[in-house]
């Protein structure tokens, strides 16, 4: 009766157990996975973000397929800000620009453009695992090309280009990669735009975490135009607003590729209708809100890293994996139990949650995965819980 696209093992999984397990018990529960800024004690502009809202153009519904031309100015104007570009320069031009209401029905669309059933994309290991759902759902296979760690990360080319086929459709990258932190390098951009391009493959890249850079800001794949490129991001991450649901794919690339993308996309756009018409009119006041809420959230970022930092060096078995932005951490630990064993019981002995490496596609144990925008009182507790864990384990009395 129904579709097999959608038979996924529905089970509930052991730490998905354990949590719920954790929670009848009433007892606090340190989580070192929170993701959602909304929930992590950050300070909103709430009357601004309201008042943005209330613009009576929003109850008339008069729908434009690539999304409503002032709310894509404003994407532009965002990407003119990013480059350095003075307020009347524009070298992105916004019918290059579609909304959606968020970035997995962004990838629906590119999906649905790109590939017919049975092709493939590529997909950078380890990475979000959501993925793996959005394929399903369009019916294409994703194929793993990995990250390689030394000293930092980088993309294994050699496999890449292995891994592609005649079926392959585009190569997606995750810039910067959730939950490894790592950037494209500028080296790479070129020589994946040399393959793409030979192959008439696309680049789809995720830029979500892009504002989010340990160092200097980061290069966008937006400017980039030797293949076809699909450039994804929205206000969730950007503007720490994952309820207002509006995010945007801009095409860049070889012109003709790019026309053709476009026409094609409106109409796929279209059929979906489009995204909320107040969250659109906001949008040109929504992003602005970024500067004080990334500087919030960056120096939470920072705060937590630190004492992730000094917490670690006195540890003899545990040990962090170079990152360059993004909102994670990566603890390298001793293999003694899968990854998901170890993270259950933390969960059950020191009340800590964190993420199995198996969660992020890790080819193999030994790695759990931190998030680092938690309240710092909560992620110091949690750390030092996590130590102490391992610090017994390593003696034998757990």
């Amino acid at each position: 009766m129904f579709a097999s696209r959608t038979h996924w093992r529905l089970e509930t999984n052991r730490l998905t157990r354990a949590i719920e397990e954790h929670r009848r018990s009433g007892d606090r529960l340190l989580d070192l996975t929170a993701s959602n800024p909304t929930e992590c004690g950050l300070v909103y502009p709430e009357n601004e973000i309201l008042a943005a809202l209330a613009d009576p153009r929003g109850l008339a519904y008069r729908p434009e397929s690539k999304g409503l031309r002032e709310a894509r100015e404003a994407v532009a104007e965002y990407y003119c800000g990013r480059a350095g570009f003075s307020a009347g320069a524009r070298p992105i031009d916004s019918e290059r620009i579609l909304l959606a209401s968020g970035t997995s029905e962004a990838y629906s669309h590119i999906f649905r453009l790109l590939c017919e059933p049975g092709d493939e994309i590529l997909v950078p290991a380890p990475s979000y695992p959501l993925f793996e759902f959005l394929a399903d759902l369009a019916d294409i296979r994703l194929v793993a090309y990995p990250l390689l760690y030394d000293h930092g990360w980088q993309i294994d080319f050699a496999s890449l280009r292995a891994a592609l086929t005649p079926r392959t459709r585009a190569v997606l990258v995750v810039h910067p990669n959730n939950p490894t932190g790592s950037f494209v390098k500028e080296r790479e951009v070129a020589e994946l735009a040399d393959i793409c391009g030979a192959r008439e493959v696309a680049i789809v890249a995720d830029e979500v975490f892009l504002d989010y850079a340990d160092t200097k800001p980061a290069q966008t794949f937006a400017f980039h135009g030797a293949a076809l490129t699909f450039t994804l991001s929205g206000l969730s991450k950007i503007s720490l607003l994952p309820q207002m649901k509006l995010a945007w794919t801009m095409v860049s690339g070889p012109e003709a590729l790019v026309q053709t993308a476009i026409q094609r996309l409106e109409i796929i756009a279209d059929t979906y209708l489009s995204p909320s018409t107040p969250v659109q009119l906001a949008l040109a006041k929504f992003l602005p809100f970024r500067h004080a809420l990334q500087e919030q959230l960056q120096r939470r970022i920072s705060v937590n890293l630190s004492v992730l930092d000094g917490m670690l060096s006195e540890s003899k078995s545990l040990s962090r994996l170079e990152r360059e932005g993004g909102w994670y951490a990566i603890l390298r630990v001793p293999v003694t139990a899968t990854d998901e064993d170890l993270a259950v019981a933390l969960l059950d002995k020191a009340s800590v949650l964190v993420h199995p490496g198996h969660f992020f596609n890790f080819s193999r144990d030994g790695f759990l995965v931190l998030g680092l925008i938690s309240p710092e009182a909560e992620f110091r507790e949690g750390i030092r819980r996590l130590l102490d864990f391992f610090d017994s384990e390593s003696q034998g009395k757990l």
